[in-house]
């Protein structure tokens, strides 16, 4: 019988086999609480959405004048590997030798590869950099507007907030958790890289068995696990700040907040008090004012604040909150309010941003280095936040404030794309659309036919982790495993080492690129990395043959010792945080002095962008959230992801007060829209919301009703055609994607069929193309 081999995922570490011609999938024993995820992963090995041969969009291979403005409507031809590269090889030639480095943009997104090695996004940079360099992204959607804010006020990103509590804290001392976005159990069955026992249900399970509570703050009542037994504050999107100010004015005018914590530990905290009390704006932000604007009466938010003071209290805030205008302001603001309880750095209290939003996050550090590939020193010093790119391809040149920069976008000739699909994470897709048909050339690895491949030139099929050997292993993760390749490539498709190592060939830059290594070479070279630092710290530590043998290896952890916070706590001269002050700043002289009018000294409350959908009283607002069914937009073609669909369209769930008002029955088609666009999708009434708000999950592949209309309607049900492409301020300039405004009408007549998940039709010979585009 057919032996099943460890494997690795986001989702995952699990075992599979190919048994009559069908991928048979195993969750890992020691997990307790396997992602149902997993059951996407079979349709990768079959599906007629795998990309199978190099294809070349008909426009650009014939070379017509404009032939841009036909990408996501033109047809694709397939042509030969050697006709695919000798195409890519001599267009980068072009750029680079005509335009510089500084033309091309370098785009992934890290989530194509659970493995060390076959890392979309490190094989990709590493192969632009062996070129002369490349204009990159920094930041992220999911956090852009955190990984920016943190550092000035808190510390490192990755350091502080996601290194001192974690679960094993929260079930043994946490009293309180409020949690202001929630926590998301779809959420945590994710992490890059992969996450071989997912624990945080038990872990919320067993706090509550202890008596901890848990608040849920958040328009949706299932941002919750059941284990939490949770009491739901159902409060309006996006008005968090507004209800972080109230619960803090009652810290402060009923003597509830920690004075002798924020004199020793923080900064500016008498600026931020003649904020909060009204004596700097004349605008006291009481419980009543912020009852007005979150809806959530004040006796609720005075008992919640009294609470906090009383208990041993955690504040965590999700990525959701930071995902919309001012996102910066709910992370900085829920660090003040944990450091008015004064209980940072205590077991189980203080303060976590994002706990929940990644399967890791919360468990305890690895004591050893993982194997990371170099990806090499980028030599061109420009770049964009990373939810700028349609900006960046429609406004050459046009500046931008980022950070306390002033900066002014590139002029971007060449994309090359491996890892990511910007059609599922950037919004305003009819924007996206128009930005796509900037550039000259767009190249793209894909394991399947997106709306990024369908919008680029030339588009090279790469494997799934199914189809090649690597390592897998994360972040808070104690097991490193061998992942074997469980399939045969689909069609002709190619590693992205091996689609970069035979560019590097026609460039000169192989020796460079490769090192002269094959991708075992490179498997048994990285490994080395973790045994050297294995046998250092006195661990077993087995030779790379023996590992692979194996399948896996159990790596050791740190201690849980409260992480930074707690030495911060216990001596912050001896270990301040990384911040300009050394102490928590409440009040930011380095954020106010860059002047900007939408993120000062201190955090406040900012009314959200006006929109004209809100003027009507019959709009409502659109959660725009991860989905359950998928990681982002990936393997949407997958069993698990279709099956939540209705009739092939993706589930809107909407408050059955709203629905009745608007004739809207379960099952029915809805019409959502607004300045920006419009999608279609499947009404499904349910009471876990809010009134006046409506869901719509994220990652269903986007198919417009026309592609060659400047404005499309999505048929298949991507809500990012209706969301803003604007930041979520001049300091960080995030993606706003999570929230925004919409009109919902119940679809009269027979919708549009969704035809997204049938084959590509391909057009005729490229040979002959190619040979006329050289003549040409």
């Amino acid at each position: 019988m057919t032996p099943f081999r460890p494997h690795s995922s986001h989702w995952g570490a699990f075992s599979g086999r190919l048994l009559d011609g069908v991928l048979d999938i195993r969750p890992h024993a020691g997990d307790p609480h396997p992602s149902p995820l997993l059951g996407n992963l079979p349709a990768s090995a079959d599906s007629p959405m795998r990309i199978r041969r190099p294809a070349v969009r008909r426009g650009w291979l014939e070379g017509r004048p404009g032939n841009a403005a036909a990408r996501g409507a033109d047809d694709f031809v397939e042509v030969e590997w050697d006709t695919a590269l000798a195409l890519v090889a001599d267009e980068l030639s072009r750029v680079y030798g005509t335009h510089g480095p500084q033309a091309v943009f370098g785009g992934s997104y890290g989530w194509a590869s659970a493995g060390r090695f076959h890392h979309a996004q490190s094989q990709v940079h590493r192969f632009l950099n062996t070129l002369g360099g490349y204009v990159k992204s920094v930041n992220t959607y999911s956090s852009g507007a955190a990984m920016v804010i943190m550092p000035h006020v808190l510390g490192p990103y990755d350091h502080v907030e996601r290194k001192s509590v974690t679960w094993d804290a929260i079930a043994r001392s946490s009293g309180l958790v409020v949690a202001f976005g929630g926590m998301a159990i779809k959420n945590a069955d994710v992490h890059g890289g992969g996450n071989s026992a997912h624990i945080v249900r038990d872990r919320i399970a067993g706090a509550s068995a202890r008596g901890c509570r848990f608040i849920l703050v958040s328009p949706l009542r299932d941002d919750f696990p059941p284990e939490a037994n949770g009491e739901w504050l159902s409060i309006v999107p996006g008005t968090d700040v507004a209800l972080m100010l109230g619960l803090a004015h009652v810290l402060a005018t009923e003597h509830l907040h920690d004075s002798a914590f924020l004199e020793r530990y923080t900064v500016g905290f008498p600026d931020f008090e003649a904020y909060l009390t009204g004596a700097s704006d004349g605008v006291a932000k009481t419980a009543e004012w912020a009852a007005a604007l979150c809806g959530i009466d004040a006796q609720t938010i005075r008992t919640l604040a009294r609470d906090m003071a009383q208990l041993r209290t955690l504040v965590t805030v999700s990525h959701s909150l930071q995902r919309a205008d001012h996102g910066e302001q709910p992370v900085w603001m829920g660090i003040v309010l944990a450091a008015m309880l004064g209980q940072m750095g205590l077991d189980g209290g203080g303060y976590s941003y994002s706990l929940g939003a990644l399967g890791n996050t919360g468990k305890h550090d690895l004591a050893v280095p993982l194997p990371t590939l170099d990806q090499f020193r980028n030599p061109v010093a420009d770049f964009i936040p990373v939810a700028r790119i349609a900006d960046m391809l429609l406004q050459p040149g046009a500046p931008y404030a980022y950070n306390g920069q002033a900066r002014r976008y590139p002029e971007i000739r060449l994309v090359y794309w491996a890892g990511g699909n910007p059609f599922h994470h950037h919004q305003d897709l009819n924007r996206l659309r128009a930005a796509f048909r900037r550039p000259e050339t767009i190249i793209v690895h894909e394991t399947a036919w997106t709306a990024s491949a369908r919008h680029a030139d030339i588009v090279l099929p790469a494997t799934t982790t199914l189809e090649r050997d690597d390592i897998g292993a994360a972040s808070g993760d104690p097991l490193m495993i061998a992942m074997k390749q469980l399939i045969d490539p689909v069609g002709e498709a190619r590693d992205d080492y091996a689609i970069f190592s035979g560019l590097a060939r026609r460039l000169g830059t192989e020796e460079a690129f490769t090192e002269n290594r094959s991708a075992r070479d490179w498997l048994a070279l990285l490994y080395e990395t973790t045994r050297k630092a294995l046998v250092a710290g006195g661990h077993e530590a087995p030779d790379f043959d023996t590992f692979w043998a194996r399948g896996e290896l159990v790596l050791p952890l740190k201690p849980d010792t409260g992480g930074p916070a707690r030495a911060f706590r216990e001596n912050p001269d001896a270990f301040p945080l990384a911040t300009p002050s050394g102490r928590i700043e409440i009040f930011s002289d380095v954020i106010d002095s860059f002047g900007y009018a939408d993120c000062r000294g201190h955090p406040r409350w900012y009314p959200p962008h006006a929109e004209p959908a809100a003027a009507d009283p019959a709009s409502l607002y659109l959660v725009c959230n991860q989905p359950q069914q998928r990681l982002h937009s990936q393997l949407d073609y997958g069993a698990v992801s279709r099956a939540a669909k209705i009739d092939g369209r993706e589930a809107l769930r909407i408050h059955p007060d709203d629905a009745a008002a608007r004739g809207i029955r379960d099952g029915d088609v809805v019409r959502l829209s607004n300045a920006r666009g419009s999608c279609l999708a499947a009404a499904v009434l349910s009471e876990a919301l809010r009134p006046g708000v409506l869901q719509l999950a994220t990652g269903a592949w986007f198919e417009p009703d026309d592609p060659t209309a400047e404005t499309a309607t999505c048929i298949h049900g991507n809500p990012n055609i209706l969301t803003r492409d604007i930041g979520t301020s001049q300091l960080a300039q995030g993606s706003t994607g999570q929230l925004t405004r919409v009109q919902a009408t119940r679809l009269d007549g027979p919708p549009p069929p969704v035809r997204i998940f049938e084959p590509m039709r391909f057009a005729g010979d490229g040979e002959d193309m190619v040979a006329g585009r050289e003549q040409g």
